[in-house]
């Protein structure tokens, strides 16, 4: 059986590097390469790929709206998500949006085949400490799963809040994100009223908080 795959990520150099690595399994061929959401809707039409690897961060747009799309019209289609950011912040709200899998891009080169042969299956893969997490998850009292207001953020405000509180100010977070500063200064606004939280400070110190606790799980 050999897999028709879609990838998904705005780096020319990673694309090659995974295509590559994908191309010398005999079940598995790479029929198209996107680097936005516009190419790999195309690509999607033109090619109808079996399968697709996404990276969340796709220059000015997010991997994670694409994921959302692609699974409102084929339910049932496979993708796993790519990210260099933690999976604590990351590989639950990815699963939610309709992935089948997530791995972090540190350890695609390790990870992404047997990934793909889980998801062909109808498997989900996360890392073995992400199961971990989500069935410690399951476990806590359900009185104690108050709603945090956190999950009301947005992937892109989630993006910047796990940013500011790794420690970066808003001109590196511009950089890291590469959107403009009064664009990052704008989602910071926004996390604040979501947060209800007075000022820089307090967001900074929450932010802190949260990206800490995210690690430490």
């Amino acid at each position: 059986m050999n897999s028709k795959i879609l990838i998904v990520d705005d780096h020319p150099i990673f694309r090659m590097g995974m295509k590559e690595l994908i191309n010398q399994e005999e079940d598995f061929t790479v029929c198209a390469v996107a680097a936005d959401i516009a190419e790999a809707l195309n690509a999607l039409k033109e090619e109808s790929p079996d399968m697709a690897i996404i990276d969340v961060a796709l220059a000015d747009e997010n991997g994670l709206d694409l994921v959302k799309q692609i699974h409102k019209d084929r339910k049932n289609f496979p993708m796993l998500v790519l990210s260099m950011h933690d999976e604590s912040a990351w590989a639950e709200r990815a699963i939610r949006a309709g992935a089948r899998g997530y791995v972090m891009k540190k350890e695609a080169s390790e990870s992404v085949i047997s990934a793909l042969r889980g998801m062909r299956e109808g498997k989900i893969h996360v890392s073995n400490n992400m199961v971990s997490q989500l069935l410690h998850k399951l476990q806590e009292d359900p009185q104690d799963q108050e709603k945090t207001t956190e999950e009301s953020l947005t992937e892109r405000e989630i993006e910047v809040y796990h940013l500011l509180g790794s420690g970066l100010s808003t001109r590196e977070i511009a950089d890291e994100m590469t959107l403009g500063i009064k664009t990052i200064g704008t989602y910071r606004d926004r996390i604040k009223q979501k947060l209800g939280l007075k000022n820089a400070t307090e967001l900074t110190r929450r932010a802190v908080l949260w990206t800490s606790n995210k690690s430490l799980q």
